[in-house]
């Protein structure tokens, strides 16, 4: 297992060994005593996972103090285009943003610190985006980022995207809770 800091403080591209035999493929996504290693969380308090059609866009997606939480996403199904915007003031990264391809045949991971919106577009059909995450869901501190508001360059100009989504504040008008 490879684990690469990104060029945002506290995010990391991570790449398991993949086992392929005859029978198929093993992926190994967590490991303690790397993961330790490295400072990373390894205790997670919820799991859950999306499958989106190609052409949808979620995000860009956060949860503010005190409910924020490290988060770990990775493709277990198809391809897609990942994002995420460093939203910490004070931080050397502040407003800046990070893209990755995550994929169920490369099967790398993305490990995202607290104050970092996350978003993804999927790039081909029943892509399965499996997250987990170090705090549960609170919906009173769940929040976003408009998707098309920020330096990302998306696949797409024109994705299928929820209406709260579409809602959400553009990163402009966004007064962030996060401090580096």
């Amino acid at each position: 297992m490879r684990i690469d800091q990104t060029h945002i403080p506290g995010c990391y591209q991570i790449f398991p060994d993949i086992k392929k035999d005859a029978r198929g493929t093993f992926v190994k996504t967590v490991h303690k005593e790397i993961f330790l290693e490295h400072g990373l969380a390894i205790e997670f308090a919820e799991e859950y996972y999306s499958i989106s059609h190609k052409g949808v866009l979620r995000g860009m997606h956060f949860q503010t103090p005190p409910h924020d939480h490290f988060k770990l996403v990775y493709c277990l199904a198809g391809k897609v285009f990942d994002a995420i915007i460093d939203l910490r003031a004070g931080s050397p990264t502040y407003n800046q943003s990070a893209t990755f391809e995550l994929s169920a045949e490369t099967g790398n991971l993305l490990y995202i610190a607290p104050g970092i919106a996350h978003g993804f577009y999927a790039m081909t059909d029943n892509s399965i985006m499996q997250y987990k995450v170090t705090t549960v869901y609170d919906p009173q501190h769940d929040g976003g980022i408009k998707w098309n508001t920020t330096d990302v360059n998306w696949p797409d100009n024109v994705p299928i995207i929820s209406p709260r989504d579409d809602a959400f504040a553009s990163l402009s008008d966004f007064e962030t809770p996060f401090k580096f």
